[in-house]
């Protein structure tokens, strides 16, 4: 994660995913601002960045696209995001995926096993979404370069 301050003196911080950002805003503001009982449901698609060496699929400046499943029910929304993440890849005509559930996520925030997919033909950065639940709710995100990169890597040649 960047931190610094900007030419006004204002703290900045370049974000390295999305969810956590949700799930702070669900907690602290959208939820108890409006009384939220359903579920809620939203998608995003965000840069974010990573301070490391980039390489082929892992660049330091990358493109996210997520959904959120937010207050819902575990047994049935769980159904429902990795049904849509499942949905969203096959779109991609001619991208070969796998996925795999009981993941073991290494971010901290996660309440149980999670799932991701994988293209294969990426090598050693092979995994293309990835997601699972946390305490406000459950969500999967997409690395859009990534994604591109497995489904027509042509494009970066």
């Amino acid at each position: 994660m960047w931190t610094f301050e900007d030419r006004g003196g204002r703290k900045v911080c370049l974000i390295p995913e999305v969810t956590g950002m949700i799930q702070k805003l669900w907690r602290e503001e959208w939820a108890i601002a409006r009384g939220r009982k359903e579920p809620r449901r939203l998608f995003y698609a965000q840069r974010c960045y990573r301070y490391e060496r980039p390489q082929r699929g892992r660049y330091r400046e990358f493109t996210q696209f997520g959904i959120e499943i937010l207050n819902g029910d575990c047994a049935m929304d769980r159904e429902e995001a990795t049904g849509l993440l499942r949905a969203c890849l096959d779109s991609f005509e001619g991208l070969e995926w796998v996925y795999s559930d009981g993941v073991k996520r290494g971010l901290s925030y996660y309440v149980e096993d999670g799932f991701e997919a994988e293209c294969p033909a990426l090598g050693a950065q092979k995994q293309i979404a990835g997601g699972g639940r946390y305490a406000e709710g459950i969500g999967w995100a997409i690395g859009i370069d990534r994604l591109m990169l497995g489904w027509r890597p042509e494009l970066f040649d």
